[in-house]
């Protein structure tokens, strides 16, 4: 391979003396085990590519970010240098030109979303981000990595890691190895037809010469196999230390949409789930084969639950199958787009096993977007910091009822779509991320969501029949109370509660467990009632066909035939307080959406809070019974909220029998609740 020749010398410099985080805490400081700091190449193609202005890039960055790389053990850059195509057209010529992420906007539009044919927004017609950008070789790229080692290492007196992206779809840079060469691998239609690379996908064959594949690519070889080999030569020959996996790349199929090979938004296809999960983890396994290098993943849009029942996504195999990664962070499409109900309980999911090496778990900040002409700290949240406060106030639990909050904080990114890199979002951003960390909790929440992680994949994979509906429902649910108001933070997955010690039970006293409800059967369904008798407050939500009968007692409750529809909402509650209209006084359900029809009926004399009624016919939607209370896992997304009552508020205000009484007024039915995290 070629040696670069542009900013010679050799990396190096000291580490600093790590101390723990519960050392600087009880110092009084915010501490993470780790900082990553995220840049483009488009402030480095500002003006011509010189040692001294490359290195006076990288002084900025790290001047910037002091304040929070002070505050940190590690230091990592990962560098959006294009999409990946990069790397699977590397040649292993370094004095090679590489399509690089020069635009604002869709590089590689595909059409299919929606718009008019002479559409000229960012979807569909692009826009370089200079009049002329400047041309970067592979050379180049690795003298950036140098520089951004050595100018770190030199300013900050730790090591810099450098990693780059492999991103699935077409937005960064034109592509032509993904949309001209090689579409056969682009399964998914995310964002037009053949627009996501899907990673169990395999190659056509072709004889143009890749660093792993001197003599081509041989037909029918994994897409796995490829991208680990391309990628163990451009690391090794450009000085990158690991990948991250963008945009839910490794994970399945449909990594943004709520539908996928399993579930096209009415009807499931459980068949497939087996063999998908097998592709999924031979990519796994071929990719290993080929390139050890430390993997990160950005993860979907969604939560685990919603991924198992869509596209088959065995993340408990991936998580447990030895294969380096670090695990997914908050979603920053979610929180964008307003959707916080998705970004914390999909964070929550992930978060509630970790990998078996995984040393914490990653808190990610949309600073600003390089590719779509805003900054979100300044544009889309107006300089209002809920998405530092909300996702930095999450917490796993351990199998000592400790609460380990988030290790790792990733600024996406440091420059803007320009290739600026303005002060005042450090300046801004910084206190608040730090004001968060000292207020990080210590102790578990007042709701702790026990999270059924390897239950939702044993429903998918080895239950008979598989329970998709129930796997979609369970995180679409939760998401949405989320959204209404319920106060939620916590979580512990199945598994650990099963293996908490004496000390981690006393962890639990006085919160509520917030659990869906188990098989009869199960070593969970036998945790939780001992969980009660005990003492502690117990909040249920789901399907009860295959309940306990200490649960259906306990809640007057008898399984009935499942229904599915509109009815009338019939409530002892007055929920919120609303000035303008009243709540809507009809409720619809689909089974597909909910996990199943309502199948719970109140048995004689029994009176749930909060019930459907259609006709004769009459299902419980929720009850409160002295410490444990449940409700129906009700799906009101997509329904007018000033025509359906929003089943989820249920949740919360099931909370009031429990100790925890959340109320809020408002105008109409149809404006959004504050979310809470307490």
């Amino acid at each position: 391979m070629n040696t670069p020749k542009e900013f010679e010398g050799a990396s190096g410099g000291a580490t600093d003396a790590r101390s723990t985080s519960q050392t600087r805490r009880a110092a009084g400081l915010s501490s993470f085990r780790a900082v990553t700091l995220e840049i483009s190449l488009k402030p480095f193609g500002r003006r011509p590519l010189t040692p001294s202005a490359a290195e006076e890039v990288c002084q900025t960055l790290y001047r910037q970010w002091m304040r929070l790389i002070e505050r940190a053990q590690e230091l990592s850059v990962l560098v959006w240098a294009a999409d990946g195509s990069e790397i699977l057209d590397y040649s292993g010529d370094l004095s090679e030109r590489f399509e690089w992420a020069c635009w604002i906007g869709a590089a590689n539009p595909r059409g299919g979303m929606g718009h008019p044919p002479d559409c000229a927004c960012l979807h569909c017609l692009p826009r370089r981000y200079m009049e002329e950008p400047p041309p970067f070789t592979y050379a180049q790229l690795a003298a950036i990595v140098r520089a951004l080692k050595q100018t770190g290492e030199r300013l900050t007196g730790r090591r810099v890691r450098v990693g780059v992206a492999f991103d699935p779809g077409g937005e960064f840079a034109k592509s032509s190895f993904k949309y001209e060469r090689h579409n056969e691998i682009c399964l998914a239609d995310t964002m037009g037809p053949g627009s996501f690379v899907v990673c169990y996908a395999r190659l056509n064959a072709d004889r143009r010469r890749y660093a792993g594949y001197p003599d081509g690519i041989p037909q029918g070889l994994s897409f796995g196999r490829f991208l680990g080999r391309q990628a163990r030569y451009f690391l090794a020959d450009l000085g990158f230390d690991y990948l991250w996996f963008s945009n839910g790349f490794g994970l399945g199929m449909e990594t943004w949409k709520p539908t996928g090979p399993l579930f096209d938004g009415d009807r499931y296809y459980p068949e497939h789930a087996a063999g998908i999960r097998q592709r999924i983890l031979e990519f796994w396994r071929d990719f290993r084969a080929e390139c050890d290098a430390p993997v990160e993943l950005r993860g979907t849009n969604l939560g685990t639950g919603a991924d198992l029942a869509t596209d088959a996504v065995p993340l408990r195999d991936i998580y447990d199958g030895g294969f380096h990664i670090v695990p997914p962070p908050n979603s920053p499409w979610a929180a964008i787009n307003g959707d916080f109900g998705i970004e914390l309980a999909g964070y929550l999911s992930r978060i509630a096993e970790l990998p078996d090496d995984a040393d914490g778990y990653p808190y990610r900040f949309y600073a600003h977007d390089p590719w779509w002409l805003n900054s979100p700290w300044l544009d889309r949240y107006g300089r209002r910091p809920h998405d530092i406060y909300l996702p930095l106030s999450v917490s796993r639990l351990d199998a000592g009822g400790r609460a380990l909050t988030p290790s790792v904080v990733a600024i996406l990114t440091t420059d803007d779509s320009r290739g600026e890199m303005p002060d005042s979002v450090p300046h801004e951003v910084i206190p608040h991320i730090l004001h968060a960390a000292e207020c990080a909790p210590d102790e578990p929440g007042p709701i702790i969501w026990v999270y059924p992680f390897d239950e939702l994949h044993a429903g998918v994979f080895e239950a008979n029949p598989p329970r998709l509906a129930e796997a979609f429902a369970h995180d679409w649910f939760i998401s949405s109370a989320i959204n209404h108001g319920f106060p939620l933070n916590t979580v512990i997955s199945s598994r650990r509660l099963l293996a908490l010690s004496n000390e981690g039970r006393k962890a639990l006293a006085e919160r509520v467990l917030l659990s869906f409800l188990p098989d009869a059967d199960s070593p969970l369904n036998a945790a939780l009632l001992r969980h009660v008798r005990e003492g502690g407050a117990l909040l249920l939500y789901g399907p009860i066909r295959r309940a306990a009968p200490e649960w259906l007692d306990a809640l007057g409750l008898q399984i009935a035939e499942p229904l599915e529809g509109e009815f009338d909402l019939e409530a002892d509650d007055t929920f919120d307080s609303l000035s303008r209209e009243a709540f809507p006084p009809r409720i619809r359900h689909r089974a597909s959406h909910g996990g199943g029809g309502l199948d719970a009926t109140p048995r004689d004399g029994a009176r749930p809070f909060a019930r459907a009624r259609r006709a004769a016919d009459v299902r419980a939607l929720a009850v409160r019974r002295d410490s444990i209370a449940w409700t129906a896992s009700l799906n009101s997304n997509g329904c007018d909220p000033r025509q359906y009552f929003a089943g989820e508020i249920l949740l919360r205000r099931a909370l009031a029998a429990l100790g925890w009484e959340i109320h809020f007024s408002h105008g109409d039915p149809a404006q959004r609740r504050p979310i809470t995290a307490i």
